[in-house]
């Protein structure tokens, strides 16, 4: 590692540490430049939509936490009125996979003529005075080129809301030609996903967020029952559980037929599946998450979860015991 990248690192923990001491404070937004340039060109205020709005993907996390900060600079920017200038994920190859970057400008393109970055401090969407705030320092900017960049994961609960347009650049980018599924057309495809991995170690050091995360294989058995005890299948159906671990971590499924174990897939591999199945069912995960917000099935997901889900038949939410809920109490 360079030099200039080992003093990034620590300048941007260094900055972390410091948000989450003074977030929850009156202080907060004054720690960013942004916020006093809206205290001292208050007076002029225009709304205008001639600049660009973009939170960078956590280059720490992984694909599904980036892609919730990438959806995030994708609605806020119409949310507030402004033009959406795209941030790369960390890494490339799944910039050319999801073909998010179609028909967007780039950061680094705006910025070699003229654009100035300009960090936004974190908000609360459900909190109408810090948006409020997120406005005005928005608008305080008006007689300048300024691509505004929100503070690192800044959160947005209800990422269906930008659904349509994530699945038009998906299925139209070019990668899409070099997809290769092991699916069988012949069979209904269910796709499955365990979240095991990280979260594995939470049951043994009690880490809180990741026992917030836990599903036992009990859970994902009774899911399974009850979509299968639902579907009416014109055609012969293939299940696919795609975790990680040993094959004897997953002894509760054999009592399924047609049931394949994907605990060697690459990650990509995964979310394509996940995305292409005709039934998904999702763990308490980011990374069945978004697929699910480009499949075109059904998909079962679990109600307690931090992002929120379309009221549409297409999408089944289901209790902690795995049996589901009625429609009418989908977002109860």
């Amino acid at each position: 590692m360079s030099l200039f990248l080992f003093n990034q690192k620590v300048k941007n923990r260094i900055w972390i540490k410091i948000v989450s001491i003074f977030r929850n404070s009156s202080l907060y937004p004054y720690l960013y430049k942004s916020s006093w340039n809206y205290i001292f060109n208050n007076h002029k205020l225009v709304n205008q939509n001639s600049n660009y709005y973009t939170c960078r993907p956590n280059p720490g996390a992984g694909i599904g936490h980036q892609m919730a900060n990438w959806i995030a600079g994708y609605w806020f920017a119409k949310e507030f009125g402004l033009k959406y200038v795209y941030s790369p994920f960390s890494k490339p190859a799944w910039d050319e996979f999801l073909g998010f970057s179609q028909n967007e400008p780039v950061v680094s393109e705006l910025v070699k003529v003229g654009y100035q970055k300009v960090r936004l401090p974190l908000f609360d969407e459900f909190n109408s005075s810090e948006v409020e705030l997120q406005k005005k320092i928005i608008a305080s900017y008006n007689n300048k080129k300024v691509i505004f960049i929100s503070e690192q994961d800044q959160g947005y609960r209800d990422q269906f809301g930008v659904m349509e347009s994530l699945k038009q650049k998906f299925y139209y980018a070019p990668a899409r030609v070099n997809d290769q599924l092991f699916f069988d057309k012949k069979f209904l495809n269910i796709a499955i996903h365990v979240r095991r991995g990280d979260i594995v170690i939470g049951q043994q050091n009690k880490n809180p967020n990741l026992l917030l995360r836990w599903q036992g294989n009990e859970y994902f058995v009774n899911v399974l029952r009850n979509v299968l005890s639902i579907l009416k299948a014109e055609k012969p159906i293939a299940i696919y559980l795609f975790s990680q671990g040993e094959t004897e971590d997953f002894a509760e499924f054999n009592q399924f037929d047609n049931l394949q174990l994907c605990l060697e897939v690459s990650p990509m591999n995964s979310f394509l599946h996940m995305v292409y199945a005709d039934v998904l069912i999702t763990s308490k995960s980011s990374f069945s998450y978004k697929p699910a917000l480009l499949n075109n099935g059904i998909k079962v997901c679990p109600k307690e979860f931090w992002h929120g889900y379309p009221n549409t038949d297409d999408w089944i939410i289901v209790q902690n015991d795995g049996n589901f809920y009625t429609y009418k109490h989908k977002n109860e």
